[in-house]
């Protein structure tokens, strides 16, 4: 790493001749799979954007010089060049971040990594820059063929091509290598491909110059003609003449692994003065055989892995992903109206199988989640019942279209979230702690939360059966813990542990001190702090309500015959299953004192997910210790009522 560790800056880089950027890039490209394979993390796509971010740091001057990422996932090389060398902890707690980070370095702009939001931002930095007089700062989007399946990257491109903006220095370079996570797909990954493999416009043009201006009295004039027919030519050419068509100065495509071609074009688009994109062909994994030859999503994310052979060091039990996908191929063989949808993720939401064994009623329709919403709203009107998989952070984007397209029309949509939760390494952006708030507000909608691998199975048949509302059906990332088997149910509501001692209710009419609500995979978690309140002298009911939304009917009933409820959740504690549960005893006049346990209402630093848990006090021992101090206030509360 002789080059590598002289490089502490971009302007480190200019001083190295070819030869050296040369072997620079291969210096980084075995850093990222010595380092990323002990960790974890992104590693196919910044294998593929080594020449480029090279090229990037030559030619522009970050950080006054904006340079953004989208999605930010690919930035490793990026940090890499501006002074971040130390990997030995990257998406750990206090390590580097895997996404650009403003508090790591002042090279980081944004710290995007939901995708199709760079040229927004990209647009605004511009205009800002024009009004601000610095014209002579170009902002620099990276972007990727995936994240240009969404639709606000074409919201953003229509303003960027307006006319005024014609003399904002805004250079888009386009990270072709025809992957999200798997092989990007729809009519824009299709254009792409065409002008992949089509011969460029200006080379032909080159040579019909030269030959036509070669032939005697007319070729001049014909030359002129076919140029004059430029858009139409061009087309036929290479059909680049649909950016040209929005106004946008077209270069490429270039080969994203030749640092000349690509110093060349990026100080061409950087001489232009205006919006110009310049296309750049890499290849996701280069470099590394383990990820060229996974043709799922060439090491797009991975865990850590044997250097040498890419194969996971160690072997994980089932995880809610693989369970889900299992049950959706059961559920297609039982019926012909179940279809999948997946927003450019087959493979990470679990619907490969289902798309194996179905591929007619499989449908990626890339990085759209809002379109993806609405389509499967069309598909449920005509009598087919969508199963829309994807992250629960992500259906943030869609929450319109689930309010109005969906709900509002009684259509009958599944929505199975994934990654709900505290996720961890991912950081801010990816923990999904917002669905069960903003989902709340939806009238209609049933949303469960599965305890484990048993009540997916079960609760996703549940949600597939509703033809007039949505469902949602929420879990946890990573592996799916043992069965807990419930010993009751009240209601709708699985009785997870009753007061054995006092019986079904005590001298003073309780069942128990406190009835324990505990959502989801944090089940488990329930049950820790009743043993750990018995401990205590504490008695404690703890049921799964299974369906959070809506509150069962029967909750607040069973409230009554407590001292406190205790509801546990993973997910925000503003507008959550407790503050619903809290409403719903307060229409049922039910004046038992609530407390509510879940993930304070900010942004959480990437960590592992135990760590974040223990940080937020969200484990039983913390949960146990204030349950413990309200319990015993209110003890004394009753003690000082009847001395009164």
């Amino acid at each position: 790493m002789a080059l590598l560790t002289r490089i502490r800056g971009p302007r480190d880089l200019d001083r190295l001749t070819p030869g050296q950027l040369a072997a620079l890039a291969q210096e980084i490209r075995t850093f990222l799979v010595t380092e990323v394979s002990k960790t974890g993390g992104h590693l196919g796509p910044n294998l593929g954007v080594v020449e480029l971010t090279i090229a990037l740091h030559r030619v522009f001057d970050s950080p006054r010089d904006r340079i953004l990422f989208d999605t930010g996932h690919q930035s490793y090389v990026h940090k890499l060049l501006t002074g971040r060398q130390d990997f030995s902890q990257l998406r750990t707690k206090g390590g580097l971040s895997g996404y650009p980070s403003r508090a790591e370095s002042e090279h980081d702009v944004i710290e995007n990594s939901h995708a199709s939001t760079v040229l927004s931002y990209a647009d605004g930095l511009a205009k800002a820059n024009q009004l601000q007089g610095h014209h002579d700062r170009p902002v620099v989007a990276v972007i990727g063929d995936g994240a240009l399946t969404g639709g606000m990257a074409w919201e953003a491109l229509n303003n960027i091509a307006d006319a005024q903006a014609k003399d904002r220095p805004l250079v888009i370079v386009v990270n072709d290598n025809e992957r999200s996570y798997s092989p990007t797909i729809g009519g824009m990954a299709n254009h792409l491909a065409t002008l992949r493999t089509t011969q460029g416009y200006e080379r032909f043009l080159s040579w019909g110059k030269d030959a036509l201006q070669r032939t005697p009295v007319v070729g001049q004039q014909l030359f002129e003609t076919l140029h004059g027919a430029k858009k139409g030519l061009k087309d036929f050419i290479a059909p680049q003449g649909m950016f040209e068509d929005l106004g946008l100065k077209y270069i490429g495509p270039i080969d994203g692994h030749d640092l000349t071609a690509l110093e060349s074009a990026l100080t061409k688009a950087r001489g232009f003065g205006g919006p110009v994109i310049v296309h750049c062909l890499t290849e996701k994994g280069r470099g590394y055989h383990a990820a060229e030859n996974n043709d799922e999503d060439r090491f797009h994310a991975v865990g850590v892995i044997h250097p040498e052979t890419g194969l996971p060091i160690k072997s994980a039990g089932k995880d809610w992903t693989s369970v889900f996908g299992e049950e959706m191929v059961a559920l297609g063989h039982e019926r012909e109206d179940i279809v999948g949808i997946t927003a450019a993720m087959l493979h990470p939401v679990g619907l490969a199988p289902f798309a194996k064994a179905f591929p007619e009623r499989t449908f990626d329709v890339g990085i759209a989640e809002q379109h993806a919403v609405t389509s499967a709203a069309g598909l449920a009107t005509n009598g087919l019942h969508p199963v829309f998989a994807v992250y629960a952070t992500f259906l943030n984007r869609a929450f319109d279209q689930v309010l109005m397209d969906v709900a509002l029309h009684k259509l009958g949509v599944t929505f199975v979230l994934d990654r709900a939760g505290v996720t961890g390494t991912d950081g801010a952006s990816h923990n999904g702690m917002w669905d069960m708030s903003i989902l709340q507000v939806v009238p209609t909608l049933r949303l469960a939360a599965p305890r484990d691998a048993d009540q997916l199975r079960a609760q996703l048949r549940e949600a597939v059966e509703v033809t007039d509302a949505p469902t949602v059906v929420r879990y946890s990332k990573g592996t799916v813990g043992p069965a807990v088997p419930a010993v009751g149910r009240i209601g709708g509501m699985d009785v997870l542990r009753a007061n054995e001692e006092a019986g079904p209710e005590s001298a003073e009419g309780r069942r128990a001190d406190v009835l324990i609500v505990a959502v989801g995979a944090l089940a488990t978690t329930g049950l820790e702090v009743a043993d750990l309140l018995a401990a205590q002298g504490i008695t404690a009911t703890v049921v799964d309500p299974r369906w959070v939304k809506p509150v069962d009917q029967a909750l607040p009933g069973l409230a009554a015959e407590h001292r406190a409820v205790v509801t546990i959740e993973d997910n925000g504690r503003v507008g959550g299953v407790g503050a619903a549960i809290a409403q719903a005893l307060r229409d049922a006049d039910v004046d038992v004192p609530l407390r509510d346990f879940g993930i304070p209402q900010e942004f959480l630093d990437h960590a592992s997910r135990a760590e974040i848990l223990a940080e937020i006090g969200l484990n039983a021992p913390d949960i146990a210790r204030q349950v413990t101090a309200l319990v015993s206030r209110l003890a004394r509360l009753d003690v000082a009522a009847v001395d009164a």
